[in-house]
């Protein structure tokens, strides 16, 4: 992949970029380690990563009304290379959508992405065996960035630094997937493509009463995932989920409900740990259904939400990774009545799925 030409392209969308928009690019550079989160990937902490950050920010000046309630946050897109300065993780190339929210003063900037990356190097029996933390090119990312952010110093010139968490994961679509998490210090240069000219944030009186009697959801989720165990094979899943929800303001919405899983890789590796590990008592009969009710919060943004559940097997007839479990991600709305969802389901930090899902709310 050639990085001159990723960049130039990421150059040419800030400068055709409409009119009516404001336009701040930063470059950052970041030079970090990688956090031992877990004692498998302990031989692949033998080097610094370090890497570049491209970011193309639109800034809001309260157009919409939620826009003043988040302090007028940037929705932007970014391009992260990174070197994992390490011959068996190789390179990660990663494209993400994110957000830009501000605190004191505007002086401090929050950033939260999330994205796909592009491995050059993942797990290989033969060629490359020690990568036990990438099973596959194509990966998810999450990467969060904490600076102190100075915009047009001069002539739309201006500076940011402090510090970032980059993660990695496939979320178990392909073994291995022990993952990794970079934590860096970072610095870096914004520039304004209108040359920093000023323009005034808008307050809306907003009267929309936001409070909603309680409602009814339920989804449909789905995906294909692996276990652990290397080789093993990628096998579809299913979750129906049904849940009350009860909004209590602009941001926040309260949920209660319960979620059936058909987690077909569970069938082999019942099988396969009843013959391999004959100590551990498995029945190959056991049932690969699970079932789970859930407490969770949903953050209202636009037509965007961020949700967050925190849940617990009822019916749990087969061991894996303990009865707790957790589920975060985004939903996106169409209407009044039916949304998308792009989930992570967990164990802890043990990713089991990334979850495609489709809902109705009544």
């Amino acid at each position: 992949m050639n990085k001159r030409f990723l960049f130039y392209a990421l150059f040419c969308v800030g400068c055709y970029a409409q009119q009516k928009d404001k336009i701040v690019l930063d470059v950052t550079q970041f030079y970090g380690s990688i956090l031992l989160h877990n004692n498998d990937i302990s031989h692949l902490i033998t080097a610094h990563p370090a890497g570049l950050i491209f970011s193309y920010n639109i800034k809001t000046y309260g157009d919409e009304a939620w826009q003043q309630h988040y302090n007028y946050p940037d929705l932007g897109y970014s391009f992260i290379y990174q070197n994992m300065n390490n011959r068996t993780l190789g390179e990660n190339y990663s494209l993400y959508a994110h957000y830009n929210f501000y605190f004191f003063k505007r002086n401090v900037q929050f950033r939260i992405g999330q994205g796909i990356a592009y491995n050059t190097n993942p797990y290989d029996k033969e060629t490359n065996f020690r990568n036990n933390a990438y099973g596959s090119h194509i990966m998810s990312s999450t990467y969060l960035m904490l600076n102190y952010h100075k915009e047009n110093i001069y002539k739309g010139l201006g500076f940011k630094t402090g510090i970032s968490l980059i993660h990695y994961s496939n979320a178990n679509f392909k073994a291995p997937n022990t993952s990794t998490n970079t934590f860096a210090l970072n610095a870096g240069v914004t520039y304004d493509l209108d040359g920093g000219k000023k323009i005034a944030y808008k307050t809306i009186n907003d009267t929309i009463n936001f409070k909603q009697p309680i409602c009814y959801n339920f989804v449909f989720r789905g995906g294909i995932n692996e276990s652990d165990v290397i080789h093993m094979g990628q096998s579809p899943f299913y979750i129906m989920s049904a849940y009350a929800d009860k909004r209590v303001g602009r941001k926040s919405g309260l949920q209660l409900g319960a979620d059936v899983f058909f987690s077909n890789f569970l069938k082999e590796l019942i099988v396969y740990k009843s013959i391999a590990f004959p100590e551990l008592s498995v029945d190959p009969n056991d049932d690969y259904k699970r079932v789970g009710v859930f407490l969770g919060h949903e953050l209202y943004i636009n037509e965007m939400s961020l949700i967050a559940q925190l849940g617990y097997y009822v019916y749990y007839p087969f061991d894996f990774e303990g009865r707790l479990y957790n589920r975060i991600g985004l939903k996106r709305y169409f209407g009044n009545k039916v949304f998308g969802a792009i989930t992570l389901k967990s164990h802890g930090a043990k990713a089991e799925a990334v979850e495609l899902g489709i809902g109705v709310r009544l």
